[in-house]
């Protein structure tokens, strides 16, 4: 086992949204923070008619977010065309936003449908949006077999909610 000493991470491990004690509606993990109304806890950083943006608690690099039906649903034929049309339209205005707020200079965007394609939470639906920055990968992923997320959640959390603030689709 490899270990990386990194207090810098402590506020960010040890705030991650406590379980919930309560059974979770449909048991989806997004369903009941959508329900809680706690945007800024569970890191919503908007909601529209249809969906939402979010950060991603477990993020692959600073400024991982996801877009979500607010519904649940787990297939992209599941969704109506409304949601369906503003979930790409939603994603596709985040492109400039994390691009302004957090000089991203290139993105990863996927879906995993299925429990087979990958997809941790399959019961709902999300897409997948990584800024990315030339030379972010380096010899911790490579070689090293970890990765190193170098900002803090809050700051991220509210840098793109100001962002998405004047975003209306």
């Amino acid at each position: 086992m490899k270990y990386l000493y990194a207090p810098w991470r402590h506020d960010y491990v040890n705030n991650c949204p406590e379980k919930p004690k309560e059974p979770l509606k449909n048991n989806c993990v997004f369903c009941h923070q959508f329900d809680q109304n706690n945007d800024e806890k569970y890191y919503i950083i908007k909601r529209f008619s249809y969906s939402a943006v979010m950060l991603n608690y477990y993020p692959y690099k600073a400024g991982h977010i996801m877009i979500l039906p607010l519904e649940h649903k787990g297939m992209l034929t599941d969704l109506d065309a409304k949601t369906r049309a503003q979930i790409m339209e939603v994603t596709s205005a985040s492109i400039p936003i994390l691009e302004k707020t957090l000089n991203a200079q290139g993105f990863n965007i996927g879906i995993n449908l299925g429990e087979a394609g990958g997809g941790g939470i399959p019961a709902h639906l999300h897409v997948h949006v990584l800024p990315r920055w030339k030379g972010d990968t380096n010899f911790f992923e490579t070689i090293g077999e970890m990765r190193l997320i170098s900002s803090n959640m809050d700051k991220v959390y509210h840098l793109l909610r100001e962002g998405f603030a004047a975003l209306t689709i």
